[in-house]
Parts: structure tokens; sequence; C-alpha cells
């Protein structure tokens, strides 16, 4: 279960990453270089639904993830400023917090956290 939840964070939050990416150029060519509307309805859209979609997969995975409320807290105020879900994801997955409290047991990925033994 926390292997299925944690790809599904990684995913939407690089996704969301990417939407604020391209709101910025939209807004930068809207704004800036002013060559019309720059492609902002459509990434201000998009954006717009990434960030729900983060906002409700962060709320949805972080039980299985094991997160405490600090956690929790961290990954929702990342959604705010340019391209941090994608900092929160990277400091996440170093630090085992994607990994799901039982990730030797039951096939998390465990990929930066000292193997514990397991007992069979």
């Amino acid at each position: 279960m926390s292997n299925k939840a944690a790809v599904l964070f990684r995913v939407v939050a690089v996704a969301e990453a990417f939407s604020w990416a391209g709101l910025l150029v939209g807004m930068f060519l809207k704004y800036v270089v002013e060559l019309g509307e720059g492609g902002v309805p459509v990434f201000g859209m998009v954006h717009g639904v990434m960030f729900v979609l983060y906002l409700a997969v962060t709320l949805a995975v972080f039980r299985p993830l094991g997160w405490r409320p600090g956690t929790l807290f961290v990954a929702l105020l990342a959604s705010i400023p340019p391209l941090f879900t994608w900092v929160f994801e990277k400091w996440a997955l170093r630090r085992g917090r994607l990994d799901g409290p039982e990730r030797l047991a039951h096939g998390g990925t465990g990929l930066f956290v000292g193997k514990e033994p397991v007992n069979a």
C-alpha cells in the first residue's frame, strides 16, 4: 500500500511543479515579452487542477506513508511557492518519508534508509 501511495504522491508532486513552471513561462510571455495571452489561460487551468490534486493526494497518502502532522504540514505548505512540491518530494525521498512505516517488510523502496533486519 505505501509503495503505491509513494508513487502516486511523487507523480502528482512533480506534475504540480511542472504546471507551476508552465504557468510562470506563460506569464513571462504575456507580461514581459507581451506576446498575447502566452498560454496563461491553459497553464492557469492546468496548474489549478494540479494544485487541488496535489492537496487531495497529500491528504490521502499521509497516513499510509506514516507521516507525522509536521511532515503533512510541510507537504501542504510546499504547494504554495513555485516548484516547492518537487523540492519536498526529493527531501521526502532522501529522508525515507516515502517508504512508509513497514517499508522493508511489505515492499517499500528503502532507497536512502539503512536496512533493518526483517524477522521472517
